[in-house]
């Protein structure tokens, strides 16, 4: 019954929020909703396996874009993409020493917390180091609470739409081509979560879907109301994360996560005018492969406002796996120099 009245708040909102034609509607308007009403004590429960089946469509879909001639295009960004990585190292870190001083909490804490990672990784990764791993996973889901808001708006209110470098899927819709592209997705997906690939089942349905249309290879386009539920899947489970006393419980540190993020937000912007400056990509594209979102947030809303969907997509992968890889050992450097080892 739970997940039945989570599901139907979630598709009501998205709806509200398409009706009013807010940019990514079904995702911040089922996120919203769930939000809502979990902080208000409904105690309401995500499907189980909903944010993977989400991932799994979502995956799917964005790889459709991937074809040679794109991945050709896309290829050529890739210092920028890796510098985009290393830059979000860099705006997490200042992030971190304001959440700690703020939100007067230990320095693991508040790096860990920063980190513009997947929060599930980044509490495993910070626990190993005294950080508290509720706290971590409390920041980031305020954290994509206000990017998942606030980026596609205001990308929007810029004015930033559909350019040249939107490549629409060119696919006819197969019902068994669909079937067999969405199990493909699901398998690697699964083999991507049991090798311990982070965010499993976006990565995995997305580098398959990927080989596959490089190769020539169409099975099917995936129709746009499939894309909105797996919306909805997501912005589901990412609403259920706030609970009944979820502001009232450290309301201190609350008020210190949304202010670093405030700072993340804006370095994150100056980051993506700067790669539109350099390389030349199209200022909305840039600014959404520099914002601090998760991959599939980030990249859907590409879709969504048909901006460069592979650029997006690319800069994200990118600089989710530089930041997975160098946050630990940033943070032992941090670490050795507070207690004055070097």
């Amino acid at each position: 019954m739970r997940i039945a009245a989570a599901l139907a708040v979630c598709a009501i909102g998205g709806a509200v929020c398409a009706w009013l034609r807010m940019p990514l509607p079904w995702m911040i308007g089922s996120m919203l909703a769930m939000a809502s009403v979990q902080m208000a004590g409904a105690e309401l429960e995500p499907l189980p396996g909903g944010r993977d089946a989400g991932m799994v469509v979502v995956g799917t879909a964005l790889g459709l874009y991937f074809t040679a001639p794109v991945v050709h295009e896309v290829a050529a960004y890739w210092p920028w993409f890796v510098a985009l990585g290393f830059a979000a190292i860099g705006f997490g870190t200042l992030s971190a020493f304001v959440l700690a001083r703020l939100g007067r909490v230990e320095l693991a804490t508040g790096f860990f917390a920063s980190m513009p990672g997947g929060a599930a990784d980044m509490a495993l990764m910070g626990e190993r180091f005294g950080a508290a791993p509720e706290r971590v996973a409390v920041s980031h889901s305020i954290r994509m609470l206000l990017v998942v808001t606030l980026f596609p708006i205001g990308i929007t209110l810029a004015g930033f739409s559909a350019t040249e470098e939107y490549r629409p899927v060119l696919v006819a819709f197969d019902a068994g081509g669909l079937a067999a592209l969405l199990a493909i997705g699901a398998v690697t997906g699964a083999i991507a979560r049991r090798i311990g690939v982070p965010t499993a089942f976006m990565m995995g349905s997305l580098l398959a879907t990927i080989a596959l249309t490089v190769s020539g290879v169409q099975l099917s386009s995936v129709p746009t109301p499939l894309v909105n539920a797996a919306q909805v899947l997501l912005g589901c489970n990412l609403g259920s994360r706030f609970e009944r006393g979820f502001l009232a419980s450290a309301p201190r540190f609350v008020m210190a996560v949304i202010a670093s993020v405030a700072i993340t937000l804006g370095a994150a912007a100056l980051v993506g005018w700067g790669i539109a400056a350099g390389s030349g990509a199209y200022l909305g594209s840039a600014l959404l492969a520099a914002a601090p979102g998760g991959i599939a947030e980030m990249s859907i809303t590409a879709k969504v406002l048909r901006l460069g969907v592979a650029f997006v997509t690319a800069a994200h992968v990118i600089r989710y796996v530089i930041v997975v890889l160098l946050t630990v050992p940033v943070f032992r450097l941090l670490e050795a120099r507070q207690q004055g080892r070097w």
